[in-house]
């Protein structure tokens, strides 16, 4: 894009002409009351608030230090879009880099998150990136990055209307959250009073847990696809996380079909586990080693029912309790521990009926969760107009 044809007032920069990598250092983080440790694994993506950090108090290797106002941007694999707005101060994983403005007359720390968080500047980040397995851009690459920068007067203009929009997301995944755990209340008290016998995962499986296949997502369209971890959440399948995958024959042999009920083996501690049932019809789908797929002997068990056992608070405490692993950002279940998991099965008329009195509550849950995703996407069409396309 030239000067030429940017709006009147807006001007091309580089990144790092306005923005500077801070990279702040703290060797000791308790003696000076800084509590909260965030990883990659505490940032969501797309999601700008941090809500989830482990202790100082709990040990930590990290020394990059973070201040409120910054943005935090995740290097490693920039296409998990992980980027979020520091309301506190804490330590951080060294493959987060922590951006400030140089100049707040020249960019508002407000609207910097925004920036990150444009198509062009995540297209940047992965055409800069290096490695196979865990893909990472740099800071050094970063701050080449042009983007049209508007006056300050119309920054805040724009970060007054995003941030106004984020609020609305929040807001609404809040309610969605509160229905979530009234509906995990109702069907704890409705396991708990049935009157069957309980049975352990195996006993209602036709065979072992299935181990998927993955593979670095390809630049290329190849015309097969493979989940991410995305896919699997609180409330069962999530469709839209697909990565583009080379079709070998190792993939092939994990695609999935309508109705397969799958489970996340390796994740963080709480979100491994999830489950959720595939329910797209077609064929160029696949899951990845990080899922595994339970084949569901439907004479004994309904595979929604399982999904609503395997996601009540009785199988989430099971998966986060026998869930291990060194890694204190990823740990893994395996087929001994979920064969470890014992439930309520009653006849199939029963599990049925729960079934359909449970799927009334996730229809109004998926309508919510659909607006959320409407007003998501309506922030990013506007932050990528706005940010992106400065034209007269």
């Amino acid at each position: 894009m030239s000067e030429q044809s940017l709006k009147p007032g807006w001007k091309m920069v580089k990144f790092g002409e306005v923005v500077k990598n801070a990279n702040l250092v703290e060797r000791d983080p308790e003696a000076n009351d800084i509590e909260r440790i965030v990883g990659l694994e505490h940032i969501d993506p797309e999601n700008l608030h941090i809500r989830r950090w482990n202790s100082v108090a709990d040990g930590t290797s990290f020394t990059r230090k973070f201040v409120p106002g910054q943005t935090l941007f995740g290097k490693r694999r920039a296409y998990q879009r992980k980027v979020a707005y520091a309301e506190f101060e804490g330590i951080c994983s060294g493959d987060i880099l922590t951006f400030e403005p140089k100049n707040r007359k020249v960019l508002l720390p407000e609207l910097l998150p925004f920036i990150c968080q444009s198509d062009a500047f995540f297209d940047h980040a992965l055409d800069t990136s290096a490695g196979s397995l865990s893909p990472r851009t740099s800071w050094t690459a970063l701050k080449d990055f042009e983007f049209p920068l508007p006056p300050l007067d119309e920054q805040k203009r724009i970060a007054e209307i995003l941030w106004a929009t984020d609020e609305a997301v929040s807001a609404y995944q809040e309610a969605l959250n509160h229905i979530h755990i009234a509906a995990q209340i109702r069907l704890e008290h409705t396991l708990n009073t049935l009157n069957c016998s309980e049975l352990s995962l195996p006993d209602v499986l036709s065979g072992s847990p299935e181990s998927g296949c993955s593979a670095p997502p390809s630049s290329d369209e190849t015309g097969h696809w493979v989940l991410s971890l995305a896919a699997l959440s609180a409330n069962g399948y999530v469709r839209g996380n697909l990565k583009p995958v080379a079709k070998t024959k190792k993939m092939i042999g994990a695609t999935l079909s309508k109705g397969d009920l799958l489970i996340s083996r390796s994740n963080t501690v709480e979100l491994v586990g999830f489950a959720g049932i595939f329910n797209e019809d077609r064929t160029d789908v696949s899951f990845p080693d990080t899922m595994m797929r339970l084949p569901v002997n439907t004479q004994k068990a309904l595979p929604d029912y399982l999904e609503l056992v395997l996601l009540s608070n009785r199988g989430r405490r099971h998966m986060m309790k026998t869930a291990s692993g060194t890694s204190s950002s990823m740990k893994k279940i395996n087929r001994k521990t979920l064969a470890e998991f014992r439930f309520p099965v009653p006849d199939l008329d029963t599990q049925k009926r729960i079934v359909s009195e449970f799927n009334e509550q996730k229809k109004h849950r998926e309508a919510i969760a659909n607006h959320v995703s409407k007003t998501q996407r309506m922030l990013s069409l506007f932050s990528n107009e706005t940010i992106g396309a400065a034209h007269v």
